[in-house]
């Protein structure tokens, strides 16, 4: 009796991970902020209109703290893979630099939201710097990572026509937002800004999740999938 390896494919489609991580942000923020208005830590209102409360205070007390770090701490390794795997879609032979760049930038995003995440909760001055900006990081560095994803997919021609019109007008209006915090900064009391601002943390965050779940409906589309071979024993007399 005799044994041949033979040579079996193992496909894993890869649009799961973008998909993940837009669910894991979407649930770690909700929960959090259901867990603090139920035990009294921030009152009820509808945060994205209200501007009542920031994502950060919603998630830095008690359970919803610890649930909400737990969710995204792996999120954020989800999020460094997500953007190696990105760059290895768009890959070229000659190895662009818009490769490396828009990589290095989904990198640091993703490293700025492990930062976030681990100190959210904690007192000090060194620490709220930390939470501050690792949370200002995480979205400038991720739109940035966004912008320079889409620039070579559309060069590439791997985006249908909806899906590019979809993410590029997400982005649009996350500029928008952006635009209008700084406006705020010096149009507003500061009572105002603070509610202003808090509303729009809410909305970019809603934009950043629907991105990424375009990027998967992408990736679904496309078929990008990593491919494994493994030996299969077959009995040979």
């Amino acid at each position: 009796m005799r044994y041949l390896a033979l040579m079996s494919p193992r496909i894993i489609p890869l649009w799961p991970l973008p998909f993940a991580v837009a669910v894991i942000l979407m649930v770690a923020v909700h929960l959090a902020w259901w867990i603090s208005v139920q035990t009294g830590y921030i009152p009820f209102c509808v945060p994205y209109l209200e501007g009542c409360t920031s994502i950060s205070r919603a998630a830095r007390h008690g359970l919803g703290n610890h649930l909400f770090r737990l969710m995204v701490l792996p999120c954020a390794l989800l999020v460094a893979a997500n953007w190696w795997s990105a760059r290895e879609w768009l890959r070229t032979p000659e190895g662009r630099a818009g490769e490396r760049i828009f990589l290095v930038l989904g990198l640091v995003s993703a490293f700025a939201l492990a930062v976030y995440a681990t100190f959210l909760g904690t007192e000090g001055e060194t620490y709220r710097f930390l939470r501050r900006y690792g949370v200002t990081v995480f979205f400038g560095f991720g739109f940035l990572a966004q912008l320079g994803f889409m620039h070579l997919a559309m060069r590439q021609g791997r985006l249908p026509r909806r899906l590019s019109v979809g993410m590029t007008s997400v982005c649009v209006v996350m500029l928008a937002l952006g635009v209008v915090s700084v406006a705020s900064t010096f149009a507003l009391s500061d009572a105002a800004h603070d509610r202003v601002e808090n509303a729009l943390e809410w909305q970019l965050g809603l934009l950043l999740v629907i991105w990424f779940a375009l990027q998967a409906w992408a990736w679904h589309g496309d078929g990008y999938a990593i491919r494994f071979t493994r030996g299969v024993p077959e009995n040979k007399d």
